[in-house]
């Protein structure tokens, strides 16, 4: 069975004609734990469309910018974990925003009533 359900899949021939690479190259991905590709029963490596996503940017950083396999690890390293602190900062907003409103709404409760609240001084003892 395939880890990976409800998804397209391409099996690494058509991988490696579509990208232009070995399929070695992409065995070595592997490897080097860049890429994850699913298996079939078969144990055939399956890649998802956002196996291919990430296999697009390992090869623009490679290709174009010269960057080896280390260095591809540790940006993609660093991309998961900006997009895990994007994820907690919208939540961190998300819950402020929350909180903002549910401390507005009784002022504006207070403001909409219809018997008026005043600030009554304290009483002097004399």
């Amino acid at each position: 069975m395939a880890k990976r359900r409800g998804k397209a899949a391409y099996m690494i021939s058509a991988v490696s004609e579509q990208y232009g690479i070995h399929p070695q190259t992409l065995r070595l991905y592997e490897r080097e734990g860049l890429l994850k590709p699913s298996r079939s029963e078969g144990n055939t490596r399956l890649y998802t469309d956002e196996d291919l996503q990430r296999l697009e940017v390992i090869l623009e950083l490679t290709r174009e910018l010269g960057v080896n396999l280390a260095g591809v690890e540790i940006i993609l390293n660093m991309r998961e974990k900006m997009a895990e602190m994007q994820k907690q900062i919208e939540a961190f907003v998300a819950m402020l925003n929350q909180e903002l409103t549910h401390m507005q709404r009784p002022a504006a409760e207070a403001r909409n009533s219809l018997i008026p609240l005043f600030n009554v001084p304290a009483r002097r003892t004399q």
